[in-house]
């Protein structure tokens, strides 16, 4: 199950995107969120609260580029990447509908995810639909 050049490129592209706002957030999140024209202040409880899904995001950035190198972490990867980008742009989505038009950069991030979110999909398109060896109808599970 060795991936191919275009889901090496899907896995890279998300990995790093993924990888960078984690560790952005996790480790300077006053930046990372100036850049957005969001000022955070210092409530401990809040930088608590962006700290950890970066690093969560971080995390599953490390997870995605794992599987460019080792085959067995390649289903476990492509999952985490469709998770990551399809999940940022619902929740964006539902932002949206429920809040209002956010700013022109927040609009941008939007897009970075959708255009990552369908690059992982058309990468990754032959292998969701394929039964998982070993697996069958007929074979009850233990």
């Amino acid at each position: 199950m060795r991936p191919t050049l275009f889901e090496k490129i899907a896995l890279g592209l998300s990995g790093i995107t993924a990888l960078t706002i984690g560790a952005s957030i996790l480790f300077v999140p006053h930046a990372f969120y100036a850049t957005y024209g969001i000022t955070l202040g210092d409530d401990a409880n809040l930088l608590s609260e962006l700290r950890a899904p970066g690093a969560g995001l971080a995390g599953f950035g490390l997870l995605m580029l794992l599987g460019i190198w080792r085959q067995a972490a390649l289903p476990v990867s492509m999952a985490a990447a469709l998770t990551v980008f399809i999940a940022f742009p619902v929740g964006r989505l539902v932002g949206l509908i429920a809040d209002g038009m956010p700013s022109g950069k927040v609009i941008g991030a939007l897009v970075v995810e959708l255009i990552l979110a369908a690059l992982c999909l058309a990468a990754f398109r032959r292998r969701l639909w394929q039964r998982a060896p070993g697996l069958s109808a007929a074979q009850p599970a233990r």
